[in-house]
């Protein structure tokens, strides 16, 4: 199976990039595609993990995509350093996102077919 890595760097909202991110991890994910998919999210994409987003009716909720996202297996982390600049705790995180270092991204990048950066 192809593997696919991909890293996210941008702000939840007022944005698409991340979004963009985790629709691509989707689709990827699909049984029509079939890849083993990672997402990294760093600097200000790790608020996009965070639990209790409150967004307006038919506006994307990045706190739910991920949640399907790792519901289907995807594996989501987020950089630790990040999180902490940001004052985000493990305990703020959707279930079943991991807090992540750089030297786990850099194995994901050693061991992935493909890496797709937003």
């Amino acid at each position: 199976m192809v593997s696919l890595t991909i890293i996210a760097n941008d702000a939840p909202y007022g944005s698409e990039k991340t979004w963009n991110a985790l629709r691509l991890a989707n689709a990827s994910s699909s049984s029509e595609v079939n890849m083993d998919v990672k997402v990294f999210l760093m600097g200000d994409s790790v608020a996009s993990a965070k639990k209790g987003q409150i967004t307006p009716d038919g506006y994307y909720n990045l706190e739910k995509m991920i949640t399907d996202l790792v519901t289907k297996g995807v594996e989501i982390q987020c950089c630790g350093t990040c999180l902490k600049s940001r004052g985000i705790s493990d305990a703020d995180l959707v279930s079943g996102v991991k807090r992540g270092t750089m030297i786990i991204l850099a194995r994901w990048v050693k061991e992935s077919d493909r890496i797709v950066t937003f």
